[in-house]
């Protein structure tokens, strides 16, 4: 094998071009084949995978064994036995007890049960009275009925459950071969990084991808080892890479897979190795590597003396780090482990919103899924390839293939789920505005309600009533002001909603206001402020209540948006607006005190708005809303509520209008 470079940077390759690559090097290396076989005990065996058939070294069971208590006998001295006509059996000579799965004594047949013999005579004298005939074999497990010796009992490449388990210990075995795990590598890179639980300071990144990949790796079979972090120092992670190498079947660095003057990966690889690939069309997770380390003459070696190490370069930021390791390295765990990759469930679902794809890459996007009436909803979760909490807050996958630009609303798509497809009946989907008390919610409802949770999707007011609308939510979360009557919510619904029959039911009184950085350096005082050419705002997006506040804000103050810096950038939560000003990324924003409190900003209030939730009237009588509601209406919860501040309850878990003539 040569160890030219396939590529020097960045390809665009589809990702069954970067595989077949993949297989074709770790073919022409000799890496292609199965872990070699380990013997373990059993109870260290499951979730392991056969490295040999299991075959039955003894039969189960071993010996004819009774399946009940009761008497053994032979079936001809029962024959004629009626209740007219008992017959009697002498205990000790014709009859002998026994116990469930004892052996059946010599010259017996059959099992009569306890319950169906009568005893007489004096004691050691006994004998039994039966009143019907007995087949031979009644009641009697056969010698083999289970396994019998020399049986299959469990092929090779199987994953051991538990129920495999006992099969191997029933027919014989104390131990078993198995796979090796591949043993896999993990280094991490960046000056940047510093460890979980470290003082942060601006610049630093918490390492916790290596934590993920690793549990991802040990969860495919894997063996893992996180090595310690190291610096953009290329020497370091070149000598690092060629060590892991040495001890290890894989390895996996993260981050320097781009193309920064600190990605050192590629040119490593490239050096003493062979690079395969350097960028795959998929979206998130271009820059990928994949290589092959040449190392000297070991156990491995192939034809021409060299031994070669598998290596993939996963990108730095989380979601294309963890995506891009289940796309390769799960199939080259499997594949050494003699398993197919293990597919996720996957069901059809209507897509809420529209979504665009770039037109040259593989995407995978992020959704939520919800059974809504009898169809499947997936809503799309905003975030880039950083955002990790849009997997933790996803329950599916949506792999939109290359040359599709995206789907339009309504679209059947199919989502490989992340979670069990039993629990999608028990999520409730609420589509609409943002709050923070919509998390306080889902944790009650995943406390109170094992199994059951609740799917948040913030697209604002206006999204959350197209949503229901369309039949694609439980319910929406809504605060819109209507200038006309001062009254939030109702005009909206009987403009949007005519055809819907619709229960508002009262929520939480938020005290909305302008965020500003710990003692106001800008000297804001108000939204008059906002025009100021020194002051850089964050919006929320069109359809959000809190914009329709803004607007109607500024034309009473008479001030035209497009004097107001940053009036243009949107976020899509009231703690995203909050971050950006805390992290001075704005001068200033508009939302709800509960999130200027939770990351400790200035506060300018501007009044109170009413927070409610929309639910369609078949929906609100249903079942599956239910424990909702009642937490809604617990005091306790309404105590939580208000411990965040800035929130009042008076009209919480109350109907405060029906609208809607159509359908619920």
């Amino acid at each position: 094998m040569t160890g030219h470079s396939h590529s020097p940077y960045l390809e665009d390759i589809p990702l069954d071009t970067a595989l077949q690559r993949w297989w074709d090097a770790l073919a022409e290396a000799g890496l292609h084949g199965l872990m070699p076989g380990e013997i373990v005990a059993l109870d260290e065996a499951v979730g392991r995978v056969t490295a040999a058939p299991v075959w039955a070294a003894v039969s189960s069971p071993h010996y004819h064994a009774s399946a009940m208590d009761g008497y053994a006998v032979h079936a001809d001295a029962t024959r004629g036995a009626s209740e007219m006509r008992p017959r009697q059996l002498k205990v000790g000579t014709e009859a002998f007890y026994v116990d469930t799965g004892d052996p059946i004594p010599p010259h017996t047949n059959a099992v009569i049960m306890l319950e169906d013999v009568q005893l007489s005579g004096p004691s050691g004298a006994q004998q039994i009275e039966i009143l019907a005939p007995v087949a031979p074999w009644q009641h009697i497990r056969p010698m083999g009925e289970d396994m019998v010796a020399t049986e299959l009992i469990l092929p090779a490449n199987h994953l051991l459950r538990a129920q495999d388990i006992g099969a191997a210990a029933g027919s014989g075995h104390g131990t078993l071969a198995v796979r090796q795990k591949p043993r896999v590598a993990i280094l991490p890179t960046g000056t940047e990084l510093v460890k979980p639980g470290a003082a942060l300071h601006p610049g630093d990144i918490i390492e916790y991808n290596s934590l993920v990949l690793g549990a991802m790796v040990a969860e495919w079979g894997g063996a893992v080892t996180r090595l310690p972090m190291l610096s953009d120092d290329y020497e370091a992670i070149r000598e690092a890479v060629l060590a892991a190498a040495e001890q290890h079947d894989l390895v996996i660095v993260n981050a320097g897979s781009s193309a920064g003057s600190e990605d050192f990966t590629a040119r490593i690889v490239a050096e003493v190795g062979r690079l395969l690939v350097h960028g795959i069309a998929i979206r998130p997770g271009h820059p990928v590597i994949m290589g092959l380390l040449r190392l000297s003459d070991g156990p491995l070696s192939d034809e021409t003396g060299d031994r070669w190490v598998p290596v993939i370069g996963l990108p730095g930021y989380p979601v294309s780090a963890a995506i891009t390791c289940e796309l390769l390295v799960k199939p080259t765990v499997a594949r050494w482990l003699g398993r197919p990759p293990e597919e996720r469930p996957a069901v059809e679902a209507i897509l809420t919103r529209k979504v665009v794809s770039p037109d040259g890459e593989e995407e995978y996007l992020r959704v939520t899924v919800g059974k809504v009436g009898e169809r499947l909803v997936a809503t799309p979760l905003p975030g880039g390839s950083g955002v990790l909490m849009s997997l933790v807050r996803a329950d599916g996958i949506v792999r939109i293939p290359r040359g599709v630009t995206g789907f339009e609303p309504g679209a059947t798509v199919t989502v490989g789920l992340l979670k069990s497809p039993g629990l999608l009946a028990r999520t409730i989907v609420a589509i609409g505005s943002h709050d923070l008390t919509l998390d306080l919610l889902a944790d009650e409802l995943g406390q109170r309600f094992p199994g059951t949770s609740l799917s948040s999707a913030n697209v604002g007011s206006l999204g959350g009533l197209l949503a229901l609308s369309r039949g694609e939510a439980h319910l929406a979360g809504s605060h819109l002001l209507d200038e006309a009557t001062g009254e939030y919510n109702l005009s909206y619904i009987r403009r949007i909603l005519p055809a819907v029959k619709v229960v508002v039911l009262g929520f939480v009184q938020r005290e909305q206001g302008l965020f500003l950085p710990k003692g106001n350096p800008k000297g804001i005082r108000g939204i008059a402020d906002l025009a100021r050419e020194d002051v850089a705002f964050i919006n929320r997006q069109r359809g959000a209540g809190t914009r329709v506040l803004l607007d109607y804000l500024l034309r009473q103050a008479n001030i035209d948006s497009s004097a107001i810096q940053g009036y243009h950038r949107q976020e899509f939560t009231h703690l995203a607006v909050a971050a950006a000003v805390a992290s001075g990324a704005a001068d200033c924003g508009l939302g709800i005190l509960g999130a200027a409190r939770a990351l400790d900003l200035d506060f300018i209030p501007i009044g109170e708005e009413q927070y409610d939730l929309i639910i369609p009237a078949g929906v609100y009588e249903g079942a599956a809303l239910a424990p909702l509601l009642s937490i809604i209406r617990d005091p306790a919860f309404a105590r939580r509520v208000i411990k965040l501040g800035g929130y009042g309850t008076p009209r919480i878990g109350q109907v405060l209008a029906e609208l809607g003539d159509g359908p619920g």
